[in-house]
């Protein structure tokens, strides 16, 4: 989607003042001009300090707070006509993220050049239509690819591609953006995310949690332990302590959440130690979860 950085759509009749209250106090200079100002004009009060330039081409009017916003705005003006809004950016104008964060990222095609300037990141690559959308007057990614490219560049990635399921699009959209980007930058984290999100039988998790015990020379443990008329994910039969796997929320249903806990009571009453690991922690704090089960053995040993 290609919205247009020239004139305003109203015509050269519109209000400058409106253009700024819309445009978060950013207007290119041919905006201005026309609205009835002068780039001589423009000019004078740039030199003056009434107007500043963050961008050639693009002006913050005096008074107005140069804020997140005003930044998305800004670079994505500068950028070009064909340019997107991109990454935590953009998850913060679609307001899947409720901290912007320190840099304003930007998509361009790959046939159009744009340096890096401070506080915008610049990519190179082809976005397929689907993978574009426009919102409150600018340009940027779509929610699924957003949420892709989000989740690989921000500490708790998995955690927001989790919310992002259960609010905001759905596993198919998901897979779909990423078969999309696959061989772009990024493409290979964004896909242990999606492999971990789409494992409605947690065996991508717990498999990892089996290499964190194996590397920490951990031992005595056992995978698919049964017990009763219950399986246990991971299992210390002598220490009777036992690690359960809590996958993605948004797999998660009210019948299934019965069934855990009613099997976690029947654990504890049962005398044993439980332990529940979710992928989140896995994934952003493997070395505090192989302590958790150090802990646990020893406690009990």
């Amino acid at each position: 989607m290609e919205l247009d950085r020239g004139a305003p759509a109203q015509g050269p009749g519109m209000e400058l003042d409106r253009v700024l209250r819309e445009q978060d106090g950013v207007v290119t200079v041919a905006q201005a001009v026309a609205c009835g100002v002068s780039a001589r004009t423009v000019r004078r009060w740039v030199a003056a300090g009434r107007w500043s330039a963050p961008f050639p081409g693009v002006l913050l009017a005096g008074g107005h707070r140069y804020g997140f916003a005003a930044r998305c705005r800004a670079s994505w003006l500068w950028a070009g006509p064909s340019s997107l809004v991109s990454g935590p950016a953009a998850a913060w104008w679609h307001r899947m993220l409720d901290t912007p964060p320190s840099a304003v990222g930007i998509t361009v095609p790959r046939a159009v050049v744009r340096r890096p300037r401070p506080g915008v990141r610049v990519r190179r690559r082809d976005v397929a239509l689907v993978d574009r959308s426009a919102a409150r007057g600018i340009a940027l990614t779509a929610r699924p690819l957003t949420a892709l490219e989000t989740a690989i560049a921000i500490e708790d990635g998995s955690a927001f591609l989790d919310r992002a399921l259960q609010r905001w699009i759905t596993f198919e959209e998901l897979h779909a953006a990423w078969c999309r980007m696959s061989g772009a930058t990024g493409a290979t984290a964004a896909r242990t995310l999606l492999v971990a999100a789409g494992d409605r039988a947690a065996s991508q998790a717990e498999r990892r949690l089996c290499r964190l015990l194996r590397d920490a020379g951990i031992t005595g443990w056992v995978r698919g332990y049964e017990l009763g008329p219950y399986e246990l994910d991971i299992a210390f039969p002598e220490q009777r302590v036992a690690i359960e796997f809590d996958g993605w929320a948004w797999h998660s249903d009210a019948e299934r959440f019965r069934r855990d806990r009613r099997k976690g009571n029947d654990l504890v009453t049962a005398g044993w130690t439980l332990l529940r690991v979710t992928w989140h922690e896995l994934d952003t704090a493997p070395a505090r979860v192989v302590a958790q089960v150090r802990h646990a053995l020893l406690r009990v040993g």
